[in-house]
């Protein structure tokens, strides 16, 4: 999947447009929309369309908020979301946190979702382009995806080598982008 801003409405695309790839770690929240992120609606994030499913749109604010960096923000809306769906946004926030014991918990909670599949595919191909060692096979080896394996590399790599932190980081963004586009494609019943 090539992610691109502008197959989201208008809100979503320019808050996508010039987004920075997330740290493994919390980092610092992009203060400049915070303003915009805490007046954006369901309604609004997904216009021009209609909403079909509020907690799906919810789940794409939580994506959003966690790609800014506010971590707090998007923890809040996951946590209210009693699906597979709030469960993997809730992960990766506590992943980011560095509470891998809790991410794994949510993860467990979260069964196998269409974007597994894709996600291992990315991850293969990551590695693929990656210098080889233990990181890199490992991930080659994986038929399918494995998040509770991945925050373990996660957390290995947070005081690892650069290569592994890339790739790593790497991954976790096409994790957000194959996660936020499958609940984007949800709230508007496409």
């Amino acid at each position: 999947m090539h992610f691109n801003p502008a197959n989201y409405g208008p809100a979503a695309a320019a808050l996508l447009k010039n987004a920075r790839c997330n740290e493994l770690e919390p980092g610092a929240a992009e203060s400049d929309v915070r303003g915009t992120l805490s007046e954006l609606t369901c309604e609004a994030l997904i216009a021009p369309h209609p909403l079909r499913s509020r907690d799906m749109a919810l789940a794409c604010l939580a994506g959003l908020w966690l790609r800014h960096g506010f971590l707090d923000e998007s923890h809040r809306i996951s946590q209210d979301l009693d699906s597979p769906t709030g469960s993997f946004w809730h992960g990766i926030v506590h992943r980011r946190e560095g509470d891998f014991g809790n991410a794994k918990y949510w993860f467990r909670r979260v069964g196998r979702p269409a974007v597994f599949g894709p996600l291992a595919a990315a991850a293969r191909n990551l590695a693929r382009e990656s210098p080889p060692g233990v990181a890199a096979d490992y991930l080659l080896g994986q038929a399918d995806w494995d998040p509770l394996g991945f925050v373990d590399l996660c957390q290995s790599a947070r005081g690892g080598s650069q290569p592994i932190r890339r790739l790593c980081m790497r991954i976790q963004q096409c994790e957000w982008e194959l996660l936020f586009d499958f609940c984007y494609r949800e709230a508007i019943g496409e």
